[in-house]
């Protein structure tokens, strides 16, 4: 080990940069949420648990966003299925 390092070339910040598109940030999820979607992620044999999270998000934006009249037609649809 040496006695003295030379830092002047060096740079602050995150040592891997954030991929395009992504914005690294801190959230804090309940233990039981979180161990959740880690074991969805073990129980299909490996992945990311933060995509499972990302996925998620995007679908219940879809749905806030889906007309009433769309809403009740997929429910219908769905419970249809089930019954028949």
């Amino acid at each position: 080990m040496r006695r003295e390092y030379n830092f002047r070339k060096g740079k602050r910040g995150a040592v891997l940069s954030v991929p395009r598109g992504k914005t690294r940030i801190t959230i804090r999820l309940d233990e039981d949420v979180l161990r959740w979607f880690r074991e969805q992620v073990e129980q299909a044999g490996g992945g990311n648990y933060q995509t499972l999270i990302n996925d998620a998000l995007r679908q219940h934006i879809r749905r806030a966003q889906e007309p009433l009249e769309a809403t009740l037609r997929r429910v219908l649809r769905e419970e249809l299925r089930h019954a028949g």
